[in-house]
């Protein structure tokens, strides 16, 4: 992303944006309140206005949207402390206007290398929220990867506005506590937090070389050096697991992204260590219906768009995990002829009460002898365009811990490891140095190889249904951003839960209280077990792209902003 003056000038891209972040409301009293930025320079939608103030002024100070989206993150790790934390992950996908390609960034932090902390959790099963279910810190690394690959600016630049909201006093965080309670744990961790961060700052500027070298100087220190000293030695006195070694031994993986073709279109996900390969599997599937001629939100629309996410979130609890691993059948779950064999499990009226996993390998539309699986956070939005072109859409996240934060560092962990299992032969069960397969699930949309959609959703196992729909509202329907994120959804909890003990509802579907009540009462009437929401099924952040229209941005959603007209 490191732009000469020729290649941005010759940028052309233009943007409407649109972002959702707004609970206890439907999407349509939502989308009404929601601000709306337009301008030429770029737009960022995030999930907390400071934070989307922040990745704009980057922007307008000539960052590109690797620079925005960086600081915008290390903004959201203190003001969306209940849903993100600098001791948290992300998932990414970034494209490149110069290389003209687009790649996954894997910000995930693994479980403990020691074999015993294993044994304990086969043993003893996955704690729901305590410091034993922390993984590794991957925020850090994130940052400086992003900075170091596609970035023009310095660590310092990237967190100055995150540090002013920490000496401010930054906001106050709880810990929820297992009886309901909240326990206010001060001001302190702003300060230590600061104060770690000024650790990584000072790290990046007394070190003597390039700008590259001079950025990983701030992932040393926290991975390697005294910081790291530090958490290994809270650790210890929380009875947690993790140690030095596993924080020297974590890296942010580029990869490049999973896509499929749809429609002419190019939809692209991270890799099976996230759910996101779900949302391709069912873009497969539903190239065999005519959804325009369904009509959408119609009974036919919802039904079939329903039962395809049950076959995909099938093959995904099944399937997916770290590919480092187990082998994951990505090229066999997305070929032909594994679509063709699963489409006609679909009936088109009757709901199905059932799991039903695929067999790709032996290519059997219904796998025989299923596993008998044992029933035993937070997440916020970042989506991001500049005016070159390059286009980001991030999914953070800081699952919510109650081991408060780590000794003086102010670095308050997730619970991550949670979305691991302790299923003897399941391909995501605990293994020392093993990343959870996570619901978080960006996703870039292409039109002639030019970024059309970026899309984030905050919203555990719902991201990909409603990211799927809004791929769908975007390219079947030709719905720009705004419209699209206050387009009334639905999702079904017909899969095994991603956080723990929590079977399948089979059959069941959530609507929005929007959706007809005639078409409610013919859901029903295949066999679908309706419950409506009153507010948003999945905190969506998107930007669309029309990329015929003269060169103007437009955005629009709780925390929209723009980069200047």
């Amino acid at each position: 992303m490191h732009l000469s003056s020729g290649m941005r000038k010759a940028a052309t891209t233009v943007l409407t944006a649109a972002g959702l972040l707004l609970s206890g409301t439907s999407n349509l009293q939502a989308a009404r309140s929601a601000s709306v930025a337009s301008g030429k320079n770029g737009v960022v939608v995030a999930g907390e206005k400071r934070a989307a103030a922040i990745g704009t002024q980057v922007l307008e100070k000539g960052g590109n949207a690797a620079d925005a989206t960086t600081a915008a993150l290390l903004a959201l790790s203190v003001t969306k402390i209940g849903a993100f934390t600098i001791g948290g992950e992300a998932s990414v996908i970034l494209y490149d206007a110069h290389q003209q390609k687009a790649h996954a960034l894997w910000a995930q932090g693994a479980a403990p290398l020691d074999p015993q902390a294993i044994s304990w959790y086969l043993k003893n099963g996955m704690p729901a929220s305590d410091i034993r279910t922390a993984a590794v810190p991957a925020v850090v690394d994130l940052c400086v990867t992003l900075l170091k690959q596609y970035g023009t600016i310095s660590f310092e630049e990237a967190v100055k506005p995150t540090l002013a909201i920490l000496d401010s006093g930054g906001p106050t965080w709880y810990i929820d506590t297992s009886d309901g309670t909240k326990i206010n744990t001060g001001r302190n961790w702003q300060a230590d937090l600061a104060r770690t961060l000024r650790k990584l700052v000072e790290a990046e500027k007394k070190t003597k070389g390039s700008r590259e070298v001079r950025l990983q100087a701030v992932a040393d220190r926290f991975y390697r050096g005294d910081i790291a000293d530090e958490l290994e030695a809270w650790y210890i006195s929380q009875g947690g697991f993790l140690r030095k070694r596993d924080l020297a031994a974590h890296r942010t993986y580029i990869e490049d992204p999973v896509s499929v073709d749809y429609r002419g279109y190019q939809v692209l996900k991270c890799g099976p260590y996230t759910q996101g390969p779900f949302l391709l599997e069912g873009l497969r599937l539903l190239e065999g219906f005519d959804l325009k001629k369904m009509g959408l939100l119609s009974p036919d629309y919802i039904h079939t768009v329903t039962e395809v996410m049950k076959l995909g979130m099938a093959d995904r609890d099944e399937y997916y995990a770290d590919p480092r691993f187990v082998e994951v059948p990505m090229k066999e779950l997305l070929s032909e002829e594994y679509t063709k064999i699963r489409r006609p499990l679909i009936d088109p009226q009757k709901a199905s009460l059932e799991l039903r996993p695929g067999d790709p390998n032996q290519m059997k539309s219904v796998k025989k002898g299923l596993r008998s699986f044992p029933t035993q956070g937070g997440t916020t939005t970042l989506t991001v365009v500049d005016r070159w072109g390059n286009m980001v859409a991030a999914t953070p996240s800081g699952l919510g811990s109650t081991a408060g934060p780590a000794g003086n560092t102010g670095i308050i962990h997730g619970s991550r490891l949670i979305s691991l299992n302790t299923w003897p032969g399941h391909p995501n069960c605990i293994a020392p140095g093993k990343r959870p397969r996570i619901t978080l699930s960006p996703a870039l949309v292409l039109k002639s190889g030019k970024p059309f959609v970026a899309i984030s959703v905050a919203g555990g196992d719902l991201q990909d249904q409603a990211g799927l729909q809004l791929v769908l509202d975007s390219i079947e329907f030709g719905m720009h951003a705004a419209t699209a994120v206050s387009t009334p959804r639905f999702a079904t909890a017909h899969h095994i839960s991603s956080f723990g003990p929590e079977g399948p509802k089979l059959g069941s579907l959530q609507v929005n209280r929007d959706v007809p009540e005639g078409t409610v009462k013919e859901l029903e009437h295949r066999g679908h077990k309706v419950e409506f929401s009153s507010g948003e099924i999945g905190g969506a952040a998107m930007i669309s792209c029309d990329l015929a229209a003269p060169p103007e941005c437009e955005g629009s959603g709780s925390a929209a902003q723009n980069a200047g007209k």
